[in-house]
């Protein structure tokens, strides 16, 4: 499976870190299924209370607005566009999925109300150059996952106009 972030996206990461500082934070991953296991990140929560050092919970009440919001703009169209997962920070780690990030993902999806057939979970933290470095995992049920290829978005110029990358690594 691979993953696009936009650079937007990338930007809005960013500057949550920037915020959060050595506090994990975190929010939801909002989708588009561009074609066959390739998903583009559209849009991403941000939880306005971050957690610890080693620690962040995600407040399911802050995501229903932002969900409505996110199917509303895209008319429903939920094989094409829909939840995708979850982000969060480590910001003291390697940005890699721990033990308990593994179990809370498998959790949901056992949640039968959550009606997802996978997960992903992206993990986030700054490099030591201010710049957004981190990984993506896949969750499916039955307590089976793999990474993702996480691809950055790039922005290039052609003959004055700014246009969208292909999504293949920078």
């Amino acid at each position: 499976m691979k993953v696009i972030l936009p650079l937007v996206i990338e930007q809005k990461l960013l500057a949550a870190l920037c915020k959060a500082g050595r506090q994990e934070i975190g929010g939801i991953l909002m989708g588009e299924h561009v074609a066959g296991d390739v998903y583009r990140i559209q849009d991403v929560t941000v939880q306005e209370q971050a957690g610890t050092f080693a620690s962040f919970v995600r407040f399911a009440k802050e995501i229903v607005g932002p969900l409505h919001s996110f199917f509303h703009k895209t008319h429903h169209d939920y094989k094409r566009f829909n939840y995708l997962g979850e982000w969060h920070s480590h910001p003291s780690f390697l940005p890699r999925p721990s033990m308990r990030d593994s179990e809370t993902m498998w959790e949901m999806l056992q949640d039968t109300e959550t009606g997802a057939n996978f997960a992903a979970l992206l993990v986030v933290r700054l490099s030591e150059s201010n710049q957004v470095e981190g990984t993506a995992t896949v969750y499916l049920p039955r307590h089976v996952s793999f990474e993702a290829e996480l691809l950055r978005e790039s922005v290039t110029i052609v003959a004055g106009q700014e246009g969208m990358g292909n999504g293949e690594p920078e």
